[in-house]
């Protein structure tokens, strides 16, 4: 079987202007059959769309707070960075998937951008607007878990995984609030946060709030979420 090629999308440091990339999101896809390489960090379409042409799908990585305005609302005191080149590239990129059918996966911003972006709205900071006892932003090992989430029957994630709870580890301020009307829940918090989803109108566009590219080399049900986008990739 050819493997299939995943564009990922970068992470940006600004203080020292740079890309940069967790080995996780690389190796968790590599390990499962595909062949993963960083988009460039642009908005520009005219240079996005050539590389996008040769990507059967894509993994939206985690980063930057999601700029409020693509929802409807003003910036909290609480909200952190902000990337406007990275929320307009991300937005392309689901448009583009979506038109061509390509395979979507979402992690932790992944989630939040996707939701964004058709139609959903975000709490702009967990502590201060959904406050709870559930530790959502766990400090290092990233690898090891933070709460559980229970997983939706019925859904694509109860299918992979065939498990009703999975504990999850955690790192992120943000959360998807109100879902869009295009995505379905998968996976609930403990505190009642979405925490997976998926848009049933389209072939593979799922994402999960959580972090499997720090947890792929030990978790098998991290390593599942890789395969799964390798796989749809691969139809």
């Amino acid at each position: 079987m050819k493997r299939p090629i995943i564009g990922v999308t970068p992470l940006w440091d600004d203080d020292l202007s740079s890309v940069w990339m967790i080995p996780g999101y690389m190796k968790g896809i590599e390990e499962e059959g595909g062949i993963p390489f960083i988009l460039p960090f642009t908005s520009d379409e005219e240079v996005l769309s050539p590389l996008l042409d040769i990507c059967s799908g894509f993994l939206l990585t985690g980063g930057h707070d999601i700029d409020p305005a693509i929802y409807g609302e003003e910036k909290s005191e609480h909200m952190e960075v902000t990337s406007p080149v990275r929320d307009e590239m991300e937005r392309y990129i689901i448009g583009y998937a979506m038109e061509k059918d390509r395979a979507v996966l979402g992690i932790c911003r992944g989630i939040q951008i996707l939701n964004a972006t058709l139609g959903g709205t975000l709490y702009q900071d967990i502590p201060t607007m959904h406050p709870s006892a559930v530790n959502h932003h766990q400090r290092p090992p990233y690898d090891i878990p933070a709460h559980s989430v229970e997983i939706i029957p019925g859904t694509p994630l109860h299918e992979l995984l065939g498990k009703d709870v999975l504990m999850v580890n955690s790192y992120h301020h943000q959360a998807v609030k109100s879902l869009s009307p295009s995505l379905e829940a998968m996976a609930i918090s403990e505190d009642g946060l979405v925490e997976a989803v998926y848009a049933p109108d389209h072939r593979f566009i799922q994402a999960v709030q959580w972090h499997p590219e720090f947890s792929y080399l030990t978790d098998p049900s991290s390593r599942a979420l890789f395969r799964a986008l390798v796989n749809a990739a691969s139809e």
